[in-house]
């Protein structure tokens, strides 16, 4: 592994050359005391911060200090997060305020020459996400987990090729919890069914005929008539009812 680890003027900098050192890197740092806890006995998480954060130009114990793996999803940290944007090259500016009697925290972020973006995270914001009074960091720093919440927002909206994809920590540790297939698999949304149409008056009075005779045989009730046609077509309330009560007039035959 003579070639992971180079000596530089700071002391020694882990520089893994391919999957196989990093992994051999990854097994040695999980089993430190050193490392934070998630990553202890955990050499997978910890390759997968690692080239996370190789992605975003950390070392791999920078990696490991700033970025975690929640439910499968590697995130960083709220205070790494504002110093890999604000070592980005087109980093104007940013503005972080809470104003107290509105319990409103606000993010203003800029690229160089970019209108100012600006997003704010309320009280009332984590009341409705379920956030407000949870047991953990939103009991103990409410604000500071609402300025947080706000400049993960913004910082993702303004410098998303900065952050590669990742949200902070705070945010991914109040999503609910997924298992690592869900969390990767990449969700489409349902179809959209197209409407049906209205079933032509024309057609409904050629076949009434053939319905009818087809429930007095026996072989389907109306019901089953009513559930075929509006499988393709709406039925109008009149010929719904008409068909329905075929069953009603056998009935009274019998």
């Amino acid at each position: 592994m003579s070639t992971a680890i180079a000596k530089t003027g700071g002391g020694f900098s882990l520089q893994p050359q391919n999957i196989a050192e990093a992994m051999q890197i990854a097994e040695m740092l999980s089993k430190s005391q050193m490392v934070p806890k998630s990553y202890q006995g955990k050499p997978q998480d910890t390759l997968v911060a690692m080239m996370m954060g190789s992605e975003l130009g950390l070392n791999p114990i920078q990696s490991l200090q700033n970025i975690a793996v929640i439910n499968g999803k590697p995130s960083i940290y709220g205070d790494a997060m504002l110093a890999l944007v604000q070592n980005h090259p087109a980093f104007g500016g940013i503005q972080e305020s809470l104003d107290e009697a509105t319990q409103v925290a606000t993010c203003v972020v800029w690229r160089k020459g970019g209108e100012k973006h600006t997003v704010t995270f309320s009280q009332a914001d984590a009341k409705q996400a379920g956030l407000w009074g949870k047991t953990g960091p939103w009991t103990q720093y409410p604000k500071r987990m609402m300025t947080f919440r706000a400049r993960g927002f913004a910082l993702r909206d303004q410098f998303a090729d900065a952050l590669a994809g990742l949200i902070s920590r705070e945010e991914a540790e109040d999503m609910p919890e997924r298992d690592m297939g869900n969390a990767l698999r990449c969700e489409q949304p349902a179809p959209v069914q197209p409407a049906l149409e209205q079933y032509p008056e024309d057609s409904y009075s050629k076949n009434f005929e053939k319905w009818q005779t087809i429930i007095e045989s026996g072989k389907k009730s109306a019901g089953d008539i009513v559930a075929m046609l509006e499988s393709k077509a709406v039925l109008s309330d009149g010929q719904r009812e008409q068909i329905l009560a075929l069953d009603v007039e056998e009935g009274e035959k019998a």
